[in-house]
């Protein structure tokens, strides 16, 4: 418990500058750069700080200057701190609609070109895909979890459908990891973090134009991040 509370506690310290100093700065240029070097900044420090350690695998896969949709397995709070800022360039995250509600963070959402996911209605879900595709279209890459919720077992759920439409829409490359150790490392259900290194398995990516349907894509996608999970989450 304590390693979660110092991880939460940081956070919950470390923000308030960012409202103070990088939040301004990006209302007067219009660009959402500072925020997520800030945001980023303070998620590697939070890691650190509750002993978690990051080992990246794969990254060569990648072409740095392109780029991608990130699709990653999902079952711990760590995930997005431990991917992210191995992949930083300009891009975006889904959020739920809920979140851009909030005073503060929701400026600080909409300025950063996050874009807001809707599961409530059918209408506003394809918004979402929309809205994204334009995003990917602009060349920004985007950190999707295309399970959509956080798994309690760490094994794989099934996958959303809106995902593999903002790939075959935008024509940008898939790009798979499997991150292996946050289930343990801090459980979804659970408010303590046991100290330990976490891998980011990057595979190469996958090109949604290589495959005759969205099914197939998703098939493919999601037996790719699943090999490389330990025996015991693997389905």
């Amino acid at each position: 418990m304590i390693r979660a509370l110092i991880f939460v506690g940081f956070l919950v310290v470390y923000s308030p500058p960012a409202a103070l100093i990088a939040l301004p700065i990006a209302l007067i240029t219009g660009n959402g750069e500072i925020l997520w070097r800030w945001g980023i900044a303070g998620a590697k420090a939070a890691t650190w700080l509750s002993g978690v350690r990051i080992h990246a695998v794969g990254l060569e896969n990648l072409d740095s200057k392109a780029p991608y949709i990130f699709m990653s397995n999902h079952t711990s709070n760590l995930d997005p701190p431990v991917m992210v800022p191995l992949v930083y360039r300009p891009m975006s995250i889904l959020a739920k609609k809920e979140l851009f509600r909030i005073p503060v963070i929701g400026l600080v959402f909409r300025i950063g070109n996050l874009v807001p996911v809707d599961r409530s209605n059918r209408e506003a879900a394809v918004e979402s895909v929309k809205k994204a595709v334009e995003v990917l279209r602009s060349g920004r890459s985007m950190v999707v979890y295309p399970e959509g919720t956080r798994s309690r077992d760490g094994r794989m759920l099934s996958f959303k459908k809106g995902p593999f439409h903002m790939a075959i829409e935008s024509g940008v490359c898939i790009a798979p990891c499997t991150v292996i150790g946050t289930h343990d490392a801090w459980p979804k259900g659970k408010f303590r973090i046991k100290p330990m290194t976490v891998t980011a398995h990057f595979h190469p990516p996958i090109n949604p134009r290589d495959f005759q349907s969205r099914e197939d894509l998703m098939r493919a996608t999601w037996e790719t991040i699943n090999s490389a999970l330990p025996a015991p989450y693997r389905t």
